[in-house]
């Protein structure tokens, strides 16, 4: 049985926060940031959401467990990300609801996340597998999460309302605990050659 409650994480410039009211004008400006709530593919909310997000994200636990993503030095939300469909009966967690200001993508801030997430759910909450999942049409996260090192699964037809009332296909992914210590060497080697 795992166990995932909100707690604070850091690691390599990167602070995970448990997501609250406070969070809710830096979210502001980080989903302002690119006016990502534009992209068809992903859950970011509109600046006169935000609230509603969090107060959302919030009721949802225990089955979701929302951070704001900060900067550690200057405490600048850069976005948000989750642990999700956390099924504690089988050690089964997902990692999603993940978007950051559009100056932070394709930076070291998704990989230190990850690492973070990830790190947290095998060697602190116990988790035997750890599930990802993306849009079919949202190419640059499923790169992404290929390039963490996570196994495809498979796409789940018809699955999820979008925003814009059309329905996507899913595509899954999943890392399973006896995978980690070699996942684990490859993202820090991934951030390593970054500085």
């Amino acid at each position: 049985m795992i166990a995932i409650a909100p707690v604070t994480l850091e690691f390599n410039g990167v602070r995970l926060v448990p997501l609250g009211p406070e969070h809710a004008e830096g979210l502001r400006r980080a989903a302002s940031d690119g006016e990502l709530w534009n992209l068809r593919v992903t859950s970011v909310p509109e600046p006169e959401q935000v609230e509603a997000y969090i107060a959302t994200a919030i009721e949802m636990r225990p089955a979701r467990v929302a951070f704001a993503v900060l900067d550690a030095a200057t405490g600048e939300v850069m976005g948000s990300t989750s642990f999700h469909d956390i099924v504690p009966a089988i050690g089964r967690a997902e990692i999603g609801y993940t978007w950051y200001a559009q100056r932070y993508q394709r930076s070291h801030v998704n990989t230190s996340c990850k690492r973070m997430l990830l790190a947290h759910a095998f060697e602190t909450a116990g988790c035997t597998l750890v599930g990802l999942r993306t849009d079919n049409f949202n190419h640059a996260s499923q790169r992404a999460i290929e390039r963490l090192g996570a196994k495809k699964d498979g796409v789940l037809r018809h699955h999820a309302l979008r925003r814009d009332g059309t329905v996507r296909d899913t595509v899954m992914y999943s890392i399973a605990r006896g995978e980690w210590p070699e996942i684990r060497a490859h993202l820090d080697h991934l951030l390593q050659k970054r500085r």
